[in-house]
């Protein structure tokens, strides 16, 4: 079953650590959200393999926005 990650704060995704096809283990970073001049990264949720990500850097997104799905 897919999982969606979603992003917890509105920002800008300032960097994408990983690609679609890459495997990634539990707590490991995905990308990073900017925010209030901060940076917060997105973590994998549980271990998978990335399916899709619907994102890319520059893009502006809400709290709640599907960033990323695992497999």
């Amino acid at each position: 079953m897919a999982t969606e990650v979603e992003a917890q704060i509105t920002g800008n995704v300032w960097k994408i650590e990983k690609q679609a096809g890459d495997s990634v283990v539990a707590d490991e970073v995905i990308l990073i959200i900017e925010s209030m001049k901060m940076e917060i990264p997105v973590e994998a949720p549980c271990a998978g393999r990335i399916a899709e990500i619907r994102v890319n850097e520059g893009d502006s997104v809400e709290e709640g926005d599907v960033l990323v799905v695992l497999d």
